[in-house]
C-alpha cells in the first residue's frame, strides 16, 4: 500500500527547498530565458503531481490537517510558478 503521508512529507521538504532556491535563481542576473522556461515547466509538473497527491489523500480519507498541508504545498508551487512566469514576462520585454 502506498504511504501517501510519507510522500507528502517528502514533497513538502522539496517544496521548502524550492521555496528558498527559486527566488535566488530568479535574482541571478545571468539566468537565461531558456532556464526560466525550464524552471517554469518543472514547477508546473510538480504542482500537477501535488494536486494528484492531494486528491489521493482526500480519496483515502486522510485527516483535514493532512489535506490542508497538501493544499498549502499546492499553493506554494502555484506561487513559485507565478513568480517564474513574471520573470519570463519581464525578460521578454
Amino acid at each position: 500500500m502506498t504511504d501517501w503521508v510519507a510522500i507528502l512529507k517528502e514533497q513538502t521538504a522539496i517544496g521548502d527547498q524550492m521555496g528558498r532556491e527559486v527566488p535566488q535563481m530568479l535574482a541571478n542576473a545571468d539566468i537565461s530565458e531558456a532556464q526560466v522556461k525550464t524552471l517554469f515547466s518543472a514547477l508546473e509538473k510538480q504542482a500537477e503531481f501535488v494536486e494528484k497527491l492531494r486528491m489521493a489523500l482526500e480519496k483515502f480519507g486522510h485527516d483535514f490537517s493532512i489535506i490542508k498541508a497538501a493544499e498549502r504545498l499546492e499553493e506554494l508551487y502555484a506561487d513559485l510558478a507565478a513568480s517564474v512566469a513574471e520573470k519570463l514576462k519581464a525578460m521578454r520585454k
